[in-house]
C-alpha cells in the first residue's frame, strides 16, 4: 500500500532548495579545477594535509619522507606538482627544501567544498 507523502510549505523549501546559493564562475571553476585535479592523487592530498597540520604550518621535505613507503625524488615530484599548482609555497634553507600551505588556495578549495553547503 502506497502511502502519499505531504509536505508543509517550510519542508518543501528544506528538501528542495539548492545546495549552493549560486554555480561557479567561469573563472572561479578554471581557477580551482587544478586545485582539485592535483589532490586527485591520495599520495599529494597526503603530502598536503601532512604540511598544512606540521608545526606552524611549514614542513622540510627531510619530515614528510618519512610518512611515505616512496623514494625522496618521488615525494619531491609530488611535491613539485603541489607547489606548481599552487597549493605550495616553498624555500630553500641550505640543503633542505621547506613547503608552507597557501591559506588562498585552501581557502577556495573550502569554498567550494564546505562553504556553498
Amino acid at each position: 500500500m502506497s502511502k502519499s507523502l505531504t509536505l508543509t510549505p517550510v519542508e518543501t523549501v528544506a528538501c528542495c532548495s539548492p545546495l549552493v546559493s549560486a554555480p561557479l564562475a567561469e573563472e572561479t571553476a578554471e581557477r580551482i579545477a587544478p586545485l582539485l585535479k592535483a589532490i586527485a592523487d591520495p599520495v599529494r592530498l597526503r603530502l598536503l594535509s601532512l604540511v598544512a597540520a606540521h608545526a606552524d604550518g611549514e614542513a622540510c621535505v627531510c619530515d614528510l619522507n618519512g610518512a611515505f613507503d616512496l623514494s625522496q625524488p618521488t615525494i619531491s615530484h609530488h611535491l613539485k606538482v603541489l607547489h606548481e599548482v599552487g597549493l605550495l609555497e616553498r624555500s630553500k634553507r641550505g640543503v633542505w627544501v621547506y613547503y608552507r600551505a597557501r591559506r588562498e588556495a585552501l581557502a577556495d578549495l573550502g569554498s567550494l567544498i564546505g562553504g556553498g553547503l
